[in-house]
């Protein structure tokens, strides 16, 4: 790999958990080091390679997670966890080398990290899936961070409002609630590695929301006038509280951005 974009199109059309890890890391590594030049010279996928597990399902059609605290039900939120990780490594990577040609060169660094992040983050929760007895793969999963990465494929400025603004955010309402389940259970070391996650999502939502801000002044749109709109056009559900409003204020993704239209 010699330069950024052929690099991002590796990493997502590799399956292989392991090796995505590997390479994830490997190119923010290259990229930091100034070992990648800025080109982009090839496309990236319409969609990235999967391993033959787990099996992807609907949404609606997800099993149950067994009873509360359990640790079949833990396994299962840990499976969760680990494939929106892993699906993330993609989106990072997805988001540089389909729309990083125009930008500035600060957008490939934040969001390689970003992607470095998610490598580490999928890691740790491998690891401990195998601590468990599990592994990833064991479970069923569903894509819908990728579907709403396809609906998006045409505008950064949509990309960044949906999946950092909306579904990453929805990560910061609901972490700190499930890692207070894990320590009811007294399972302390998954604890940590869900309070890691949640302490390094803060910085990946505020890297989407500073980006989306930045665009929208040199666009001469009105950042959370814009928000709605894309909303709107792009995203299906609804935003249902409650909000964790002290770390989205701290990602910078204030309350006058979702107050008006979140659902009653």
């Amino acid at each position: 790999m010699s330069d950024i974009a052929a690099a991002c199109r590796q990493i997502l059309l590799t399956p292989v958990p392991r090796t995505k890890i590997m390479l994830a890391r490997q190119v923010a590594r290259q990229w930091r080091q100034g070992l990648l030049d800025r080109r982009f010279d090839v496309a990236m996928p319409d969609a990235p390679a999967r391993p033959a597990a787990p099996v992807l399902l609907p949404a609606n059609r997800m099993p149950k997670r067994g009873r509360a605290g359990s640790q079949r039900a833990r396994i299962a939120m840990l499976h969760a966890l680990a494939h929106i990780e892993y699906g993330a490594i993609d989106l990072a990577f997805d988001i540089v080398g389909r729309f990083a040609m125009e930008m500035p060169a600060a957008f490939i660094d934040d969001w390689i990290k970003v992607g470095a992040d998610e490598a580490l983050h999928f890691a740790l929760l491998m690891r401990r899936l195998e601590a468990l007895g599990s592994y990833y793969g064991a479970l069923p999963a569903h894509e819908g961070l990728w579907e709403a990465a396809q609906a998006t494929s045409h505008d950064v400025l949509a990309r960044l409002a949906i999946v950092p603004m909306i579904l990453e955010a929805r990560g910061l309402d609901v972490t700190p609630a499930t890692i207070a389940r894990f320590e009811a259970a007294a399972d302390l070391p998954s604890a940590r590695i869900l309070d890691r996650i949640y302490r390094d999502e803060i910085t990946h939502v505020a890297t989407g929301v500073r980006w989306f801000k930045i665009m929208c002044v040199e666009q001469r749109f009105d950042p959370i006038a814009h928000w709605h709109s894309l909303i709107e056009r792009h995203f299906k559900g609804a935003l249902k509280p409650p909000f964790n409003d002290s770390a989205r204020n701290a990602a910078g993704l204030t309350t006058d951005f979702y107050n008006s239209i979140a659902a009653a």
